[in-house]
């Protein structure tokens, strides 16, 4: 028999708007915005968090940590804090990590996968996986999303999902770049098969597992981003092809600015990530960057 939950939903973005459309016929919703959208009336916070069983955080990475200030003396027993954040904060944390320091590990998970909010929201399946120490976090998820089209499965490697689902937003923008430049899609198989063997190096470098992105949370989410008409990431390396500067921002392009910044990644061990950051740090130039990464390519394969 199905449980019916008390359900808070934090932000009302795209993200927001899905999970209110996967969950809205099964639970009892509760949505909070800290700036709503016109004719939408937000819930407020601290009470709601009181007397929610399961806190979904749709939002970026950035304000986990003074969110979770706030929710963090309300919370009520038994409840369960849920992210579905690929970036990284302003210390270049990742979500799992915040949410390690402040919360019990039982109070926590992460859900990463193939989940276009545009998909989602017309009924169309979507996959994740959930992140979360122990098999009763993971069941109460699954009665959560049961009867929606949000499957779910359970790996046993969080740091590497993590750390997959964070950097696939990185490689996706090459994929806007190269198809805006119609380098064909023979062009396409070579990028998703030098991403996936960097991301395999770069999680085992972060301490993940090896074969992590190799996942929903990896190979699976980087397909999607980085062929989908509908991925933000997608059409910012379109707009930087096409020289179009003013806008280009995301959680790829900040989660490059945290790695430059606290050098979590050897840049420089890794051709395909490092040609990524230097079209980002030299926008105006990103067609004859990428020309000269494939000039190169012939001293390497």
């Amino acid at each position: 028999m199905e449980q019916r939950c008390k359900v808070l939903i934090l932000g009302y973005g795209e993200m927001g708007h899905a999970m209110e459309v996967l969950l809205k016929p099964r639970h009892d919703l509760l949505i909070w915005d800290k700036f709503p959208p016109p004719g939408f009336q937000s819930v407020e916070l601290e009470p709601s968090v009181a007397v929610a069983d399961i806190i979904i955080f749709c939002l970026p990475a950035q304000p986990h940590r003074e969110v979770l200030d706030r929710v963090k003396p309300h919370l009520s027993a038994g409840s369960l804090c849920v992210s579905i954040a690929k970036g990284l904060d302003d210390r270049g944390a990742c979500a799992a990590e915040v949410l390690q320091a402040a919360l019990d590990e039982s109070a926590y998970a992460l859900l990463y996968g193939p989940m276009i909010s545009e998909e989602i929201r017309s009924g169309r399946p979507a996959f994740a996986q959930v992140g979360c120490h122990g098999d009763s976090v993971y069941r109460r998820i699954q009665q959560l999303f049961h009867g929606s089209p949000l499957y779910l499965q359970q790996p046993r490697d969080i740091t590497g999902i993590s750390w997959s689902v964070i950097l696939k937003n990185v490689y996706a923008m090459v994929f806007g770049i190269a198809d805006e430049l119609q380098l064909g899609d023979n062009m396409r198989g070579y990028l998703a098969v030098t991403a996936l063997h960097e991301l395999d190096r770069i999680v085992l470098a972060m301490g993940g597992q090896a074969y992590s992105p190799f996942s929903l949370a990896g190979l699976g989410d980087l397909i999607t981003t980085a062929t989908s008409e509908d991925s933000h990431h997608h059409e910012l390396g379109r707009m930087l092809a096409r020289g179009e500067t003013d806008n280009i921002i995301g959680e790829g392009v900040h989660t490059l600015q945290m790695v430059r910044q606290f050098g979590l990644v050897d840049i420089t061990a890794y051709p395909l990530f490092g040609l990524i950051d230097s079209i980002v740090e030299n926008q105006h130039r990103t067609r004859q960057i990428m020309l000269d990464y494939l000039d190169s390519l012939s001293k390497r394969l």
